[in-house]
């Protein structure tokens, strides 16, 4: 089946889920039946040097279909939801033009919301107070800034954990910058995406013990697939400890694990409780702030495959040909 670009508007395939539900694994299904392409939509899976910990499809699954963001920006390079949502609606409109049918994968909540409800206005921040606030983060820690927030009555500090350095700094840059809390810039009149584009949304959403053991399995794979090699290399490129890459799962307890600080077993578990953590917050984001087309409550297999297959083409009788 090919996907007709003369159709209009151009329609997205969102396929979300929390970590180890087999999301990639779908759009690779999907890509192959549906003449795809797949589009990134995880925050941590355009790092080029992190391919095992942040599960990035592989070099055999890439050359199946074409994959776009994927290990596209070194983890020295600054990136941001807006940066993504340009270059992710520019991939969306190529694949369309060139008769492929788009397939956004990932479950970085905050970037499918940007793509499909558009961004809230945000301020530019000069470039004095950025670097004040970073040398402050170095300085004093995370947690410190987080108290000032609390100090200045944000609103933010509720939302944000004290140890979540790249958003608490980005909050108070914010609030000195313009005398106004980011939760109030959030509230602003969004950027909306043009009309031009419209998403169903497929969202994998597995009972949790089941997600939890593939949860702990993957991570497992991980270790025999060189994950502590990865952050080995990555320590060699002496990043600083706030950039978003320093938080990928696995990285903080493989990291101590080499300064001695634990052993590979002791990493493995605190690494997989992490997981299950983060797991656990995507599916409750997902279940708050998204109502999907076809909800899958189970990991992705060969027996939901034809239930995926039979929605994207009930939606899509108008573009198949």
């Amino acid at each position: 089946m090919t996907y007709n670009a003369q159709s209009s508007p151009i329609t997205g395939l969102i396929i979300a889920g929390p970590t180890a539900s087999g999301k990639s694994a779908a759009a690779l299904a999907a890509a192959i039946k549906f003449n795809g392409v797949v589009i990134n939509a995880d925050s941590m899976q355009v790092y080029r040097e992190f391919r095992t910990l942040t599960s990035r499809p592989s070099d055999k699954d890439e050359a199946k279909v074409s994959h776009k963001l994927y290990g596209t920006l070194s983890v020295t390079e600054s990136f941001n939801v807006g940066k993504w949502r340009k270059l992710a609606l520019m991939e969306i409109k190529k694949a369309f033009d060139q008769s492929f049918l788009p397939i956004i994968c990932g479950g970085t909540g905050l970037y499918l919301k940007a793509l499909v409800d558009g961004l809230a206005p945000m301020p530019p921040i000069p470039g004095i107070v950025r670097a004040e606030i970073q040398e402050r983060l170095v300085r004093e820690g995370s947690e410190s800034l987080h108290a000032e927030l609390v100090t200045r009555g944000d609103k933010m500090a509720d939302r944000l954990a004290p140890g979540d350095s790249q958003r608490v700094s980005r909050a108070l840059e914010v609030l000195i910058s313009t005398g106004k809390s980011l939760s109030a810039w959030q509230k602003m009149p969004v950027i909306a995406a043009t009309n031009q584009f419209q998403f169903k949304t497929i969202l994998l959403d597995p009972p949790r013990k089941e997600l939890y053991e593939a949860c702990g399995k993957r991570f497992e794979n991980m270790i025999k697939e060189g994950a502590v090699d990865e952050v080995k290399m990555f320590e060699q490129l002496n990043v600083c400890s706030n950039q978003p890459a320093s938080r990928i799962l696995g990285v903080p307890e493989i990291s101590a694990y080499l300064a001695g600080e634990h052993d590979l077993a002791d990493a493995v578990a605190k690494a997989q409780q992490a997981t299950r953590r983060y797991a656990k917050r995507q599916m409750t984001w997902f279940r708050n702030q998204i109502i999907p087309d076809l909800h899958i409550k189970g990991q992705y297999s060969k027996s939901i495959r034809s239930q995926i297959f039979s929605f994207i083409i009930a939606n899509r009788l108008t573009h198949l040909s």
